[in-house]
């Protein structure tokens, strides 16, 4: 009885091997090797340079970015205070880096939260014809709404912050990844080597993990180097109309909205704050720009 029990066991599934897992190896080859020429290289330096500024902060500037010094009003750039300072007489370069460790951590958080999510309901999607119906009216609603007024719109229930920050952008983002996702899956699962699987038994559940899954996400990994370029310019549009990080916690919009009453007089003060925002959403531009590339050729 064990000896027939054991024959009609299902065989395990073959791990990948062939054809499939050598291009699979070149997939990642190509998207690493794309990030060190070109614009790969341009954007990792831009990102490289602001996370650097973000994370050494303190050793770059001794002011404390809430810190006011009497008698310091708008003082232009110079040895004691790199960028000027601002009209609370707080030292600009301490809230411009500051402000910029601010913008990657919600990017750090709310950029994966909102993959993951998306994966998951986008999955979901591909097992029935009920839940797939269901999911692409969510979407539909959901991306109606541009993300500065649905951060409005939060910020009226939930109030300004930065986990509102967080919340929109993870909101913004399911969608696409959702619909992202579903139409890779829908793609991917009718192709020949996943038809193989199943006709040796593999089960459902490992085809979608170990062929399914994997052969769907490189569309994804590019448009995760696209999305945090949208999450750091979303977190400073909503910092800048003041539904974002609370004051006077720093933020680059924050400082841009403050240096708008002196943009005649004092032009440099904005300089930085649209310096930092410009280089992180370029940086992360053409990073998807080069891993783009990579996965067409």
């Amino acid at each position: 009885m064990s000896e027939l029990s054991h024959q009609l066991e299902p065989a395990a599934p073959p791990a990948p091997t062939g054809p499939a897992a050598r291009d699979s190896w070149r997939s990642r080859h190509r998207f690493a090797a794309s990030l060190t020429r070109g614009a790969g290289l341009a954007g990792v330096v831009l990102v490289a340079m602001v996370c650097l500024a973000g994370l050494f902060a303190p050793l770059l500037t001794s002011w404390d970015p809430v810190q006011q010094v009497a008698g310091s009003q708008l003082l232009p750039p110079g040895a004691g205070h790199l960028f000027g300072t601002d009209q609370l007489s707080r030292d600009i370069a301490a809230r411009v880096f500051h402000g910029a460790r601010t913008s990657l951590l919600v990017a750090v958080i709310a950029v994966p939260a909102g993959t993951a999510l998306g994966i998951l309901i986008g999955l979901l999607a591909t097992t029935r014809p009920l839940a797939d119906l269901i999911t692409q009216r969510v979407f539909d609603v959901v991306l109606a709404f541009p993300a500065l007024i649905l951060g409005v719109l939060l910020a009226l229930v939930a109030g300004p912050g930065t986990p509102t920050v967080i919340t929109v952008i993870v909101v913004t983002e399911a969608p696409i990844v959702g619909r992202l996702i579903r139409s890779q899956v829908l793609r991917v699962r009718e192709l020949p080597f996943v038809e193989s699987a199943r006709v040796i038994g593999a089960p459902g559940g490992w085809v979608l993990r170990r062929h399914v899954l994997p052969n769907s996400l490189e569309p994804v990994a590019v448009h995760i180097a696209l999305a945090f370029s949208g999450a750091i310019f979303a977190e400073s549009a909503m910092s800048f109309l003041g539904i974002g990080v609370r004051p006077p916690a720093p933020s680059l919009g924050g400082v841009i909205a403050d240096s708008l009453l002196y943009i005649e007089i004092r032009p440099w003060f904005a300089v930085a704050p649209l310096a930092v925002v410009v280089a992180l959403s370029v940086g992360f531009y053409l990073i998807a720009q080069a891993l783009g590339k990579a996965g067409r050729d």
